[in-house]
């Protein structure tokens, strides 16, 4: 089952998650939202390195088939 966040409508997104969130002052929910965009911009970045490496290594592994002799057909979506 896939849990989607409606980025249109955050609080009430949130709240599905835990009804009983008690209500923040301004300054407080900018902070938090900030810190949680910083760790999701940071967590993109990791991702975003790891899928480079991986591309890396699969792309190694495909020119050293072609070396070898093996056709490889591969389908990119």
């Amino acid at each position: 089952m896939e849990n989607k966040i409606n980025k249109d409508a955050l609080d009430d997104a949130l709240r599905k998650s835990s009804p009983e969130q008690p209500k923040f002052n301004k300054e407080v929910e900018i902070g938090f939202h900030q810190g949680a965009l910083n760790t999701l911009i940071n967590e993109r970045n990791e991702l975003i390195k790891m899928i480079q490496n991986i591309e890396g290594i699969m792309q190694a592994h495909l020119k050293r088939l072609e070396e070898l002799g093996v056709k490889v057909q591969t389908k990119r979506e």
